[in-house]
Formats: C-alpha cells, sequence, structure tokens
C-alpha cells in the first residue's frame, strides 16, 4: 500500500511539474512572439486577467508540490536518486522567490493600467525576460523527474527481460 501511496505522489508531482513546464512553453512559444503589438490600450485583457488566475491556481500547486517533494525526498534517501527531489525542491523555491520578489511587482504594475507605452514595453520585457529564467528552473524540475521516472522503468524492464 505504502509502495502505491509512493507512486501516486510522484505521479503527482511529476503532474504539477508537468503543468509548469507547459505553461512556460506556452508563455514562450505563443504569448511572447505577441508581445510587440501589444498597446496601453490593448494589453490588459490579453494579460492581466489570465495572470491573476494563474497566480491563485499557481500558489496552490506550487504548496503541493513543496510537500510532494519532502515525500519523494524521505523515500528516495537511501535510494542513488536522492537528488531529484532535492533538485526539484531547489528548482520550486528559486522560481518561487523569484516570483515573489521580481514577478509579482510587475504584475502588479501590468494591473494597475499602464498607459505609457515606452512604460509598458519596459515591463513586458523585464516580465518576459525573468519569465524564460523561470521557464528554465521548470525545465531543471521536469527534467529531473522525468529522469527518475525513466530510470525506474529501465530498471523495471531490464528485471523482466529474458534472452
Amino acid at each position: 500500500m505504502l509502495k502505491r501511496l509512493l507512486i501516486a505522489n510522484h505521479a503527482l508531482l511529476f503532474l504539477c511539474a508537468s503543468t509548469y513546464f507547459g505553461t512556460g512553453a506556452s508563455l514562450v512559444l505563443f504569448s511572447f512572439p505577441i508581445a510587440p503589438q501589444l498597446t496601453p490600450a490593448n494589453y490588459y485583457l490579453q494579460f492581466v486577467p489570465q495572470v491573476q488566475a494563474a497566480t491563485k491556481f499557481f500558489t496552490g500547486m506550487t504548496k503541493l508540490m513543496i510537500a510532494c517533494s519532502i515525500v519523494m525526498l524521505a523515500a528516495e534517501w537511501r535510494q542513488p536518486t536522492r537528488w531529484v527531489p532535492i533538485v526539484v525542491l531547489l528548482a520550486i523555491i528559486a522560481a518561487t522567490g523569484l516570483t515573489l520578489v521580481w514577478i509579482f511587482p510587475l504584475n502588479d504594475a501590468m494591473a494597475s493600467h499602464i498607459t505609457d507605452p515606452a512604460k509598458l514595453k519596459t515591463v513586458l520585457d523585464q516580465w518576459m525576460n525573468l519569465n524564460r529564467i523561470r521557464f528554465a528552473l521548470w525545465a531543471v524540475q521536469w527534467t529531473a523527474l522525468m529522469y527518475y521516472f525513466a530510470r525506474w522503468t529501465l530498471h523495471a524492464r531490464y528485471a523482466t527481460w529474458t534472452r
């Protein structure tokens, strides 16, 4: 029973990391290219409601990820894969710190209805650059967890492989 609960914990952590990774990829691939077309007249509806909704959702998900990472770390402590939850937890902490200290103030600036085109460009450029860094942290989380599942999948495959 404990093994199944641990698998569910680790899979939930991977689902959350995949959600972050997918969100970051979507931003970089689909939202960032339209930034030059955003003006004080049209940026708000393209940006603010989505970011506010994402903030609410991801705040809870980040707490869940931290809890799942701690459970995974305890479960993997004596295994060679103990570095995976350590890396994931450090990346969560770094992405959260980046968000709280630098990205949230930019979110607030954009929510305040920027009217100056130059200021909008500056804020958007800063926001996109910081989100590229955050996406890289999310990619680290996803890659570490993908390694974990790939490693155990290969071990299971070789254990049942008959020649």
